[in-house]
């Protein structure tokens, strides 16, 4: 994950702001001026750069982590303040730093060479290597020799690498989705920022085209286009991981983007948030949507940022392409001062925390101030999203308050956008939310044809000025390569074939290391939490088919009583017995809301298992049913406390007034 250098606390006293800013724009310029980027991993942070070597008459560029280039933890970094960040930066990357990196990295490529000359050998994979700008630079020139090495056969394991990696040649990707790779298609892609209208002829394409497919990145917006596609008279199936709605003769598909259906050739396609093709843990479906879409018309929506990264796809895969880029309809701009307390809130308005606990309590608060109010947030279900989203669309509800599940597939006509913190958890630590992400929430106010402008603020002056600085920063464009794929039971089977490994966990993980990528344009997509579930799946008398089935299930390993009843599936699916659907723990200490909320994923998780293994699980049914129900109940619980807390002030009481208490981070106390 790429670090913002804009990174700074965010409870510093206001007096200090100005002195803050002068110290973050020293730390830019000299990142900008050697050539760097600050970065997070392994739970560090780190400074990653950029540049090239010159070996034989060879130029060699590299992206990489110098081995001297960690920072520090995470936790440590972000205490720092910015003159010993500079500080700490400038003792571990200068000239000399610089010096020895590339004799280091010329050492290694003379190597490289050195091996390839003599086995007549192309070293360009293996010096390709150097480019990785999240990991150290002895991480990537072991690997580099590696590559080399086994190209050239040397031993046994090398050998068997070679077979591993054959069995799987990743260049050949595209090729391997025979039905669009057949068609002559016509690339469209419409980017902008959000409320530039991006959705709206695409979708008036679809509806009018005999045949088509809506692609999303969510369940909500799926159900969105499905609805309007069958206002629009459309014969249209709803295809999600848990849910279908089929239309006896439909010729119109809306789904998410992973139920892609490769095999059904249509005239035009809708691909929606193309930009997460980024993305480590999801953008594997975008990238074999693209590849593999069989439409004679392709429409690629998304961010500005996306731009170099679509045109070297579409280069990859083949077909024409035009770009349209559009503004922004209405202009979003930046309040004068931060709203300062939420005595200021106006009816409109949306309050934005980064937790369901922050959510929750600016909720209360926002109750407290006399306003109705809408909560919104990721853990909800979709049509809980939507039902709160829709109280306050028709004035049931004066406020929302939402996290940034907000700033995809939910159109509210807030006037005004107000951050209680720019901070995030993002896993590991607290950190400043990306420009990227700070952009497509903040746009959410203005909607066209409702205000005449948007409104952004923070809560407090530092979020204020934060939020102001990351929606002036350009984003930065996603990489032309690199675009991550995820193993299909087709190439399992072939690694399975060539080395004779039959468990799924060596198998996944054979994938992500020994994988021919020769240039790198495709990588190995995030298989962490699938490899975690094929552990224990390998213990068990299952198929391969089975496990990776299995192993996708979109179960939490964080939810413990959702993992218990995965593993108990899947013992049910060995034992050849009908799994029960109804597996109800009791709270354990879950309030209420958590309790139903833990349920309604339970549901869905067995509504996904039956669409996929229905002698297995015959209650796919009943488990949309009790989802919907679930669902509503928890609407209505949120509705119920959204009265009680309006009402549990005592007569004649004022609202409470002031700001809320005070936080570290702009924001209620995390508990």
């Amino acid at each position: 994950m790429t670090a913002s250098p804009t990174d700074l606390p965010t409870d510093l006293p206001t007096e200090l702001a100005d002195t803050a800013d002068t110290a973050q724009a020293a730390l830019a310029d000299y990142l900008a001026a050697h050539h760097a980027t600050l970065v997070t991993t392994d739970n560090s942070y780190a400074v990653s750069v950029a540049g090239e070597i010159e070996v034989d008459g060879l130029r060699v560029p590299y992206h990489l982590v110098p081995d001297e280039g960690f920072l520090g933890k995470t936790n440590k970094w972000r205490r720092l303040p910015d003159n010993e960040r500079l500080a700490l930066l400038q003792a571990r990357w200068n000239p000399a730093a610089r010096d020895k990196l590339e004799t280091q990295l010329r050492a290694c490529a003379l190597r490289v060479l050195d091996i390839a000359r003599s086995g007549d050998l192309d070293p360009a994979s293996a010096l390709h290597a150097f480019q990785a700008k999240y990991e150290r630079a002895q991480t990537r020139c072991t690997l580099a020799l590696d590559r080399i090495a086994a190209a050239d056969g040397r031993n046994a394991a090398t050998r068997q690498a070679e077979k591993t990696r054959d069995a799987v040649d990743l260049s050949l990707y595209p090729e391997s989705f025979t039905t669009a790779q057949a068609m002559q298609r016509h690339f469209i892609a419409i980017l902008g920022p959000t409320n530039s209208g991006k959705t709206h002829a695409a979708m008036e394409h679809l509806s009018q085209a005999a045949s088509g497919v809506y692609l999303a990145p969510l369940r909500l917006l799926a159900l969105e286009n499905y609805t309007r596609l069958r206002e629009a008279g459309v014969a249209v199936s709803l295809i999600t991981g848990e849910q279908r709605k089929l239309h006896p003769d439909a010729t119109h598909v809306a789904s998410t983007v992973e139920m892609l259906n490769p095999n059904r050739p249509v005239e035009v396609a809708v691909i929606d948030e193309i930009q997460l093709l980024d993305d480590p843990d999801r953008g594997a479906a975008w990238t074999a949507a693209v590849c593999g879409v069989p439409a004679a018309t392709v429409y690629l929506l998304g961010a500005l940022e996306a731009r170099e990264a679509v045109e070297a796809l579409v280069k990859r895969v083949g077909g024409t392409l035009e770009v349209r880029e559009l503004q922004r309809k209405s202009p979003l701009e930046m309040e004068r001062q931060p709203l300062g307390s939420l005595r200021n809130l106006q009816a409109g308005d949306v309050l934005i925390a980064f937790s369901r606990r922050e959510v929750l309590n600016w909720r209360d608060q926002a109750i407290e101030q006399g306003f109705r109010v809408s909560a919104i947030y990721g853990n909800l279900s979709p049509e809980v999203r939507q039902a709160q989203a829709e109280r306050f669309i028709d004035g049931e509800t004066q406020i929302v308050v939402a996290t940034d599940a907000i700033g995809m597939g939910l159109n509210t006509p807030a006037r005004r956008v107000i951050f209680t913190t720019a901070s995030k958890w993002d896993g590991y630590a607290e950190g400043t939310i990306s420009a990227a992400l700070a952009k497509q929430i903040a746009g959410r106010a203005g909607r066209y044809g409702v205000h005449e402008a948007g409104h952004v603020a923070g809560l407090d002056a530092t979020t204020h000025k934060t939020i102001a600085a990351l929606l002036r920063q350009q984003p930065e464009p996603l990489p032309g390569a690199g675009f991550f794929v995820a193993p299909n039971l087709d190439y399992l089977t072939q690694i399975s074939a060539a080395t004779g490994e039959t468990r799924l966990q060596p198998l996944l993980e054979l994938f992500a290391k020994h994988i021919n990528v020769h240039d790198e344009f495709f990588l190995p997509a995030n298989l962490s939490e699938q490899i975690d579930k094929a552990r224990w799946l390998d213990q068990l008398n299952l198929s391969l088919a089975d496990r990776f089935t299995l192993s996708l299930c979109p179960v939490s390993t964080k939810i413990p009583m959702l993992e218990r009843a995965l593993q108990d599936w899947a013992a049910a699916r060995a034992s050849k017995k009908q799994a029960p659907l109804l597996r109800m723990e009791g709270t354990f200490g879950r309030n209420e809301l958590q309790f139903l909320e833990d349920t309604c994923k339970l549901y869905s998780a067995y509504a996904w298992l039956g669409y996929r293994m229905p002698d297995t699980f015959p209650h796919e049914e009943l488990a949309q049913v009790l989802m919907q129900s679930t669902s509503e109940k928890i609407d209505a619980l949120l509705q119920a406390q959204n009265t009680q807390r309006a009402r549990g002030k005592r007569p004649g009481q004022p609202a409470r007034r002031g700001a809320p208490p005070r936080q570290g981070r702009g924001g209620p106390r995390r508990g």
